[in-house]
């Protein structure tokens, strides 16, 4: 099977966010699928896909992760971030702290 030609294939934004709660969370896992569960709530599974989503990293200290997304998906995720209101039984607020082509430079700027 070929692969998918580079002019083909989703160009994709690195977004990172900052969990505020009383607490720090300590499972990136839980984090994520707070995320994919919100996406798929509010934009369904057909938009759900559209987004491709994948979570790259997640700062237990600074209480902050990378995710990326597709970059038609940028604003729709966003939405979906400011709606999660909590992570397991613990209530956090998303804050979208900036968006970045490159992951080298959202992980310098935003994540250190």
């Amino acid at each position: 099977m070929k692969p998918i030609l580079p002019s083909l294939r989703q160009k994709k934004r690195y977004l990172v966010f900052e969990v505020i709660s009383n607490a720090k969370i300590k499972s990136s896992k839980q984090i994520e699928a707070a995320i994919r569960k919100q996406i798929l709530l509010t934009l369904g599974e057909l938009g759900a896909a559209d987004v491709g989503l994948l979570m790259i990293k997640f700062n237990y200290v600074k209480q902050r992760g990378m995710i990326k997304v597709g970059h038609k998906s940028v604003d729709q995720v966003k939405a979906c971030l400011s709606l999660i209101q909590k992570v397991g039984r613990q209530k956090v607020i998303f804050r979208s702290v900036g968006v970045s082509g490159i992951i080298k430079k959202a992980e310098s700027k935003y994540l250190r």
